[in-house]
């Protein structure tokens, strides 16, 4: 006779999607007071967090730890921990795993991503009603954040957790694009950009304005523009070494756009249609030469 079947554990989840930098980074002044204003590329890549309760006595290696079980990562736990306060809640005794596709410190948002992840798996296990609030200050009381938990562009102040204006999920764009070793610490440079922001005003504001009528007319080319300028202008404050190498070659390579992380190390190419092969080969040779290897992925909300 066969064995009998066995029913596997049920595992709750939670995903989020990370970003690809900016679009555009720059100042922008909300209820008299100067703020750092992000429109953020949202880009297919993801990070997952699961939880699978125990369906008997828990295996040897949990059973000799204590307390409630917790995901991956400190600001992951402690977002766990907090949304579990506010509800007054507790988990059932069970596991936490974790898979990202998001580089960690280079302008992916990965941290924010896992935070989403986190909470989403939450709302899952314990039956709970999304509540977009409750997302957004449990970030706030964490980190300054990303608009990752949004599935559209947004013009978001990061550090008061606020979308300022939606701007729709129409444009989508392919992505050539490299990652940095070294990770940067955003709230480490918030004091340098702004005072790079009190030098150029006009310059972002020219900027910002272009941005926002692309995204108004459904116009990829004139958002690859402006978030062409809003790199060279972040150059200005927090240099990236291949930067002036790879915004030299756009046109060679028919891009319609560079991007950056302008507070991390992600740095690319916008195309408005998909590259062809060829132009992909093209595209990882001249990054090797560079030293980094290269990838490719979509932006925008597909």
């Amino acid at each position: 006779m066969p064995p009998p079947s066995r029913t596997p554990p049920q595992t709750f989840s939670g995903t989020c999607h990370g970003t690809l930098g900016e679009l555009f980074q720059g100042p922008l002044t909300y209820q008299g007071s100067p703020h750092i204003a992000l429109v953020s590329l949202p880009v297919d890549r993801h990070t997952w967090h699961h939880f699978t309760p125990y369906t008997g006595e828990p295996p040897p290696h949990a059973a000799a730890s204590r307390g409630q079980p917790r995901p991956h990562g400190e600001k992951s736990a402690r977002a766990a921990d907090l949304f579990l306060k506010r509800y007054g809640l507790t988990l059932p005794p069970g596991e936490w795993s974790h898979h990202s596709e998001l580089d960690v410190g280079v302008g992916m948002a990965s941290s924010t991503a896992d935070v989403v992840a986190v909470l989403r798996c939450l709302r899952q296990v314990l039956g709970l009603p999304y509540d977009q609030r409750v997302l957004v200050e449990t970030l706030a009381e964490i980190e300054r954040a990303d608009s990752v938990f949004l599935d559209e562009f947004a013009l978001y102040l990061s550090d008061l957790h606020h979308v300022v204006r939606g701007l729709g999920t129409s444009l989508r764009f392919h992505t050539a694009y490299v990652t940095g070793p070294e990770p940067v610490d955003t709230e480490a440079v918030t004091g340098t950009l702004l005072r790079h922001y009190a030098r150029r005003p006009a310059a972002y504001i020219d900027c910002l304005n272009t941005l926002l009528k692309g995204f108004s007319a459904r116009d990829p080319h004139t958002v690859a523009r402006a978030a062409t300028t809003s790199a060279v202008l972040a150059q200005e404050a927090l240099p990236k070494a291949e930067f002036e190498a790879v915004y030299a070659a756009r046109e060679s390579f028919a891009a319609d756009g560079v991007f950056v992380a302008h507070t991390g190390s992600v740095l690319g190419y916008l195309y408005a249609r998909r590259p062809s092969p060829a132009l992909k080969s093209e595209l990882s040779a001249f990054f090797r030469t560079l030293g980094h290897q290269c990838s490719f992925a979509h932006g925008g909300c597909w």
